[in-house]
């Protein structure tokens, strides 16, 4: 009997990708591509991430296609950012247009699913110790996404709870728009990290600002840009990350005393960051605390599309 495989396409703001999964959730296929920014730019127009999309999905998908075609049993594609009415995001209408496509001529089922979906699949997959319940809490650290969940288990997904989110940046933003002040390429996460690493602790400290499951991160914003040329970049990025940690600490301090859940998932691209996991692993695994944390792995942390693909086997009724 042919090994069934799943195909997930993600075609999220900045990262196209493309992934393959067999019956048993091995990864076969994990082909990604950042879309351009040019330098000093912190960012792109919708229009030009969907004319990136347009370009790089056929060029990634072709090769997998080519050498895993035939097995294809289920294609799932994230349809927009996050499982809600209203949420939406034009790069997205590329991969379903492209996987919709592709389910019909293949003659196999189509599943749509979300981006944050998929990050969830893609951190209870890789993550060393991820969280046993049925019930856990989530947080969505991006430049596009600063949420805090309470997620459920359910056949073929998640049910998902907004608990809050940020009112004005997400965490990526925060990061990134301080990195380019600092002379850094946008995604300016990875590099800030470096940065960082040779930076002194408590030289230099930002202010946090949480507000029951509100969060803000424009007052740290503007608080380390008026910094710039004042502060030891490698010190100002060593405050950029704490302060991104302490807000979740406490954001997370308030969800567990609320709901009394203490398994947490922490994904995005922002939670692939090592100083930030850290911080939170000493403040909250503290036995006066007990939290348990779980990370996606750092690569699968990052926006990708084997989240996606492990959601099309599950969607596709293949149990774990």
């Amino acid at each position: 009997m042919q090994t069934r495989l799943f195909l997930g396409i993600d075609t999220s703001y900045y990262t196209c990708s493309v992934a393959l999964v067999d019956e048993d959730g091995r990864l076969l296929e994990d082909q990604r591509r950042l879309i351009s920014v040019a330098e000093g730019e912190r960012g792109v127009a919708p229009n030009e991430a969907v004319w990136a999309h347009l370009n790089a999905l056929p060029d990634l998908a072709e090769p997998v296609l080519r050498r895993h075609g035939r097995s294809v049993a289920a294609v799932a594609a994230s349809v927009k950012p996050r499982p809600v009415e209203g949420s939406y995001l034009p790069p997205f209408r590329v991969g379903e247009g492209f996987g919709r496509a592709l389910a019909s001529a293949l003659g196999v089922p189509f599943y749509p699913t979300t981006h944050q979906e998929m990050h969830i699949q893609a951190g209870l997959w890789s993550a060393d110790t991820p969280p046993r319940g049925d019930r856990f809490l989530a947080v969505h650290l991006s430049g596009g996404t600063t949420e805090l969940i309470r997620v459920t288990r359910r056949p073929g997904g998640f049910g998902e709870e907004l608990l809050g989110g940020t009112q004005d940046l997400h965490a990526g933003q925060f990061v990134d728009r301080v990195g380019v002040a600092l002379g850094l390429p946008f995604p300016a996460g990875p590099h800030l990290e470096r940065l960082a690493a040779s930076g002194e602790p408590g030289r230099v400290r930002l202010p946090s600002a949480v507000r029951g499951y509100t969060v803000s991160f424009s007052g740290p914003e503007s608080a380390a840009q008026r910094l710039v040329g004042q502060a030891a970049p490698a010190d100002l990025a060593l405050a950029v990350l704490h302060t991104v940690a302490r807000t979740v600490e406490k954001w997370l301090l308030h969800a567990m005393e609320e709901t009394g859940l203490r398994e947490v998932l922490i994904v995005g691209g922002v939670a692939a960051n090592q100083i930030v996991r850290a911080r939170l692993r000493h403040r909250l695994e503290h036995p006066a605390v007990g939290a348990r944390l779980a990370f996606a792995q750092p690569r699968f942390s990052t926006d990708n599309a084997v989240g996606t693909a492990l959601l099309a086997r599950a969607c596709h009724g293949v149990s774990s």
